[in-house]
């Protein structure tokens, strides 16, 4: 889906003051990242890493996995474009709402595909079904699943690819990292783009067995990370760089802006992480979407677009207390 995400603000002419649309950390990227790009500069003159193998070793010591556990890709929108080729026809059941590029992306390839609502998916479930996506914490309701090693020890034949992109912004569950080594069906997803603010450089990577890593790579592209997206890596990685918030006291934000958000007639979905889903109780969301954006700057996710929501659902990452506070005197006005 090459429109319909958050953080649409090329499409606009209006000046984005505070942009709730993107659940990217607000914040700045991490202290020095930037200076260690512009040094790095030169590395535009050659080509980058083929494969981005010497990235992969570096994210191998920080989990303590194999190198060849590790597939460094342009974003996570390339590992789930690439995992839907690599199982071309599959069955594939997706848990929703979602993020629609495992729909995109599984249709683009064949895909016999089964929607199954969260809360349908039992933990004693038995699947029929080669892959199965999960979103965990899951976008855009930031709800969490708790059984996915159940899951995965009941149903050996399923591929469960566990999408973490999130997982730096919860206190709920922990990363299923330390399980790569114990589970042949399982791929995860990991993405550096939101904890670390660094979006427009694309860039995540793949953790799974050494044979699905071998099988992806026959369908990655060369050269798709580029060289600064690498250098990025490699110095989140081995300085290490510290993320910007303490989760706590993000979560904490969030707590106090959905209070007040439910006291405008907004139904909040308040889920385990600092972005959520709200639903107004009788307008659309692109209604509101549009006077936000006209009338104060201010830019939302409208989320009717997520399978299995609907015209009033949107999306909403909590930002500074100042920001929380514009939108919700804009809210007041919402006539």
């Amino acid at each position: 889906m090459l429109e319909g995400h958050g953080d649409d603000r090329q499409l606009y002419k209006q000046q984005i003051i505070a942009d709730f649309s993107t659940n990217v950390w607000y914040g700045p990227e991490p202290v020095g990242l930037k200076e260690h790009i512009f040094n790095k500069w030169e590395v535009i003159n050659r080509y980058p890493d083929v494969s981005g193998d010497n990235l992969s070793r570096t994210i191998s010591r920080h989990h303590d996995v194999k190198p060849d556990n590790v597939l460094v890709t342009n974003g996570s929108t390339e590992s789930i474009y690439l995992i839907a080729e690599a199982f071309f026809g599959s069955k594939t059941t997706i848990i929703t709402p979602t993020f629609s590029e495992y729909e995109d992306a599984c249709r683009r390839y064949n895909h016999k595909i089964l929607f199954i609502a969260k809360p349908e998916l039992d933990d004693q479930q038995k699947l029929q079904a080669d892959l199965i996506f999960i979103c965990n914490p899951n976008n855009p309701d930031g709800s969490v699943f708790h059984s996915i090693e159940i899951l995965l020890r009941l149903n050996p034949f399923t591929t469960f690819i566990i999408d973490e992109a999130f997982i730096d912004f919860t206190l709920e569950i922990e990363s299923l990292v330390p399980l790569i080594g114990q589970y042949q069906n399982l791929i995860i997803l990991r993405s550096l783009t939101k904890t670390w603010s660094i979006p427009g450089l694309r860039l995540g990577y793949i953790l799974a067995s050494k044979i699905l890593i071998e099988g992806f790579k026959k369908h990655k592209q060369p050269w798709s990370v580029n060289a600064l997206a690498l250098e990025a890596g490699e110095f989140i990685f081995t300085k290490p760089a510290k993320a910007g918030f303490s989760v706590n006291s993000l979560l904490a934000d969030k707590k106090r802006f959905i209070v007040a958000l439910a006291k405008m007639s907004v139904k909040i979905t308040p889920g385990f992480t600092h972005y959520f889903l709200a639903e107004l109780k009788d307008r659309s969301a692109a209604e509101l979407k549009l006077f936000l954006l006209e009338n104060f700057g201010i830019l939302i996710r409208d989320a009717s677009n997520f399978r299995g929501l609907g015209p009033r659902h949107f999306r909403l990452a909590t930002l500074t207390e100042n920001k929380n506070r514009l939108l919700l005197n804009a809210l007041a006005e919402y006539k």
